[in-house]
C-alpha cells in the first residue's frame, strides 16, 4: 500500500484542490464522485466506484471457465501455474 501524504489549504466555502499526486495514487481521474466521511476525528475521501456491467459479465464467464473443472476429477500437476493472486486483481 502506498502511503502519501501532502498539506492543503480550505479555501472559501470549504473548498480543496486534491494534489495531482495524491489523485494518481487513488486512481482518482476528473469528473468522478468522491464520498465523504468521518472516522475517528479524520476525513476521508472514498471514490465512488461504478460497476460495468458488460465488463463484469464477461469476468464472471472468463471465471467460470477457469474454474470449470471443478466438476471433474482432478489431473496431478493442472494447477501447477495456477496463480491465487488472480483471485484478487483489482477490476475497476
Amino acid at each position: 500500500m502506498t502511503s502519501l501524504a501532502l498539506k492543503v489549504r480550505v479555501g472559501k466555502k470549504g473548498y480543496i484542490v486534491i494534489p495531482k499526486s495524491i489523485r494518481e495514487v487513488a486512481g482518482v481521474k476528473e469528473g468522478e464522485e468522491l464520498v465523504v466521511g468521518v472516522e475517528g476525528g479524520r476525513i476521508i475521501l472514498e471514490p465512488v466506484r461504478k460497476v460495468d456491467l458488460k465488463e463484469l459479465r464477461q469476468k464472471m464467464r472468463e471465471h467460470l471457465a477457469r474454474i470449470s473443472y471443478v466438476n471433474r476429477k482432478p489431473v496431478l500437476g493442472e494447477l501447477a501455474g495456477a496463480l491465487l493472486e488472480e483471485e484478487f486483481e483489482d477490476v475497476s
